[in-house]
């Protein structure tokens, strides 16, 4: 094993803009900058971004430029060879560390810099307020690394499966039915496993929402925290309506030692994967799995020579519970283990930067690492829906085996040859619900039904119930996953319609 080329961290920087004074406000790029030159102080060596010959930048969703990367390199005085600006998903801070890792390994790059922001909260108010947004030009990306697909397919969207809020409950509600719980026993189980992000983030100086919310707080449903999609009530959903920012810089231990970057600030990467499950959700065998993430996860440990029980803290991606859950059971997590579940501090108590968070969880890591350098950490980034996975294992410790990645194009071939059940465009016919979820209005009034199913040769549906207030309020109460239902297509609005039995 060549020790020179392994690659490491030796910066980290953070930023979190909680003003209520707009003229605090940064664009997206300026924030950039910002964490960029914390990064620079973090690793005690100056000069480091004007020797940057990488850049990578998670697409950033409330602003776009022609190119961020080339723009960011501009302002940090660098001229990097490899630039990369994403396409959209949350797996992007992940995917480019493991994409910069592997490059430095291989002598394809010395110094590369990892970064991303959003302004979201910044945006609305400016927008709220009227005043004009002093911000670079917009401009679509020149270029974007990555799938470029959309998260929805025309069906989906068809039937209002249009947000992230509207299609993880739907997941929930098959982790529900395939756990055996009850209603209200779940959601008791989902209060306690938010309760335990809420109370990392009410220690993390660059989380937004840091009042330690308790499971009680959680799972009550009230004017604060009305009801957003069965089962989640706003606290359990991930906050977009944020300003912040995080950058790494990375580069291989012979450099390190070349440039006097103290011993104390490496931490290496240990391991790495990714991998996409089949793309749209409606294509997915069920709801309560991810073979690309449990094949991504296990490749990631096997090239550390890790086991699960060898990782002693976790980032799990937790835009929802059902992430997490997701996570836990493909990873090989028990329900009752008590290891970190988020260093961070997860996306609804946090912060959820748009594709960034998985940044801000692996700075968090690095800093943790520092401190008590045996240590594993496994961060773990989720993209769309259920549907972009990657993996990082880190450790202040060196790996005790060669670098050397394991995934490759046959698992993504495999992933994509996963067998899964035909979608009626047109249903009719009777059936069985698969999952669903209600979606509730501003006033906390439910407003309408969504139901994926399967017929009786097994192909699925997607389905919308009756607007009957009933009805809906029907499904709140009781289990409505494994009833019979009946379903016909309404041509005039091209619609799937669903009775329940």
């Amino acid at each position: 094993m060549n020790e020179r080329r392994l690659p490491i961290i030796v910066g980290t920087g953070q930023y979190t803009n909680r003003s209520d004074d707009l003229a605090d406000a940064l664009e997206p790029l300026d924030m950039i900058v910002r964490v960029a030159e914390q990064a620079e102080e973090d690793a005690q060596c100056r000069g480091l971004l004007e020797r940057l010959d990488s850049i990578g930048v998670s697409n950033i969703l409330c602003w776009s430029y022609a190119d961020a990367p080339g723009l960011l390199a501009e302002a940090v005085g660098a001229q990097p060879t490899d630039k990369v600006y994403t396409t959209v998903g949350a797996t992007a801070p992940q995917w480019l560390i493991n994409r910069a890792a592997e490059r430095i390994a291989h002598g394809e790059s010395r110094l590369a810099l990892i970064a991303g922001a959003e302004a979201m909260r910044s945006m609305a108010e400016l927008g709220a307020s009227g005043r004009q947004q002093r911000w670079r030009r917009w401009a679509a990306p020149k270029a974007m690394a990555g799938d470029a697909r959309a998260g929805l397919n025309d069906i989906e969207m068809r039937h209002d499966i249009n947000m992230p809020v509207r299609v993880y409950p739907l997941f929930e509600n098959a982790i529900r039915a395939h756990k055996g719980c009850s209603i209200g026993e779940h959601q008791e189980r989902l209060a306690l496993l938010c309760a335990r992000l809420a109370q990392v983030a009410k220690d993390n100086p660059f989380a937004c929402f840091r009042d330690g919310k308790t499971a009680d707080e959680i799972r009550t449903v009230g004017p604060d925290n009305r009801m957003i999609c069965l089962p989640y009530p706003k606290y359990m959903n991930a906050i977009i309506r944020v300003d912040q920012a995080a950058a790494v810089i990375m580069t291989n231990v012979g450099t390190a030692q070349k440039l006097g970057i103290p011993k104390e600030k490496w931490v290496y990467i240990w391991g790495c994967a990714d991998g996409v499950d089949l793309w749209y959700f409606s294509e997915r065998l069920n709801y309560h799995s991810s073979p690309a993430l449990a094949l991504v996860g296990r490749r990631a440990l096997e090239m550390a020579d890790l086991s699960i029980d060898q990782i002693d803290w976790f980032d799990l991606y937790s835009c929802f519970p059902s992430a997490v859950q997701i996570a836990c059971d493909m990873l090989g997590i028990d329900e009752d283990d008590r290891r970190p579940i988020t260093l961070a501090g997860g996306l609804p108590y946090f912060g959820g930067p748009g594709n960034n968070y998985s940044l801000h969880a692996v700075c968090s890591a690095v800093k943790r690492l520092c401190r008590e350098r045996q240590r594993k950490a496994l961060v773990s980034a989720m993209g769309w829906y259920v549907t972009k996975h990657a993996v990082g294992i880190y450790s202040g410790m060196p790996p005790e085996r060669e670098w050397k990645r394991v995934d490759s194009p046959e698992d993504q071939a495999e992933l994509d040859a996963m067998p899964h059940p035909n979608l009626v465009e047109a249903a009719q016919g009777s059936g069985t619900v698969e999952t669903y979820t209600v979606v509730f209005d501003r006033a906390g009034e439910p407003e309408f039904g969504i139901v994926i199913g399967r017929l009786e040769d097994e192909s699925r549906f997607i389905a919308n119930t009756e607007p009957d207030p009933g009805l809906l309020r029907w499904m709140t109460q009781e289990e409505m996953v494994g009833r019979r239902a009946k379903v016909r297509h309404d041509t005039e609005t091209g619609r799937n319609i669903v009775a329940i039995e």
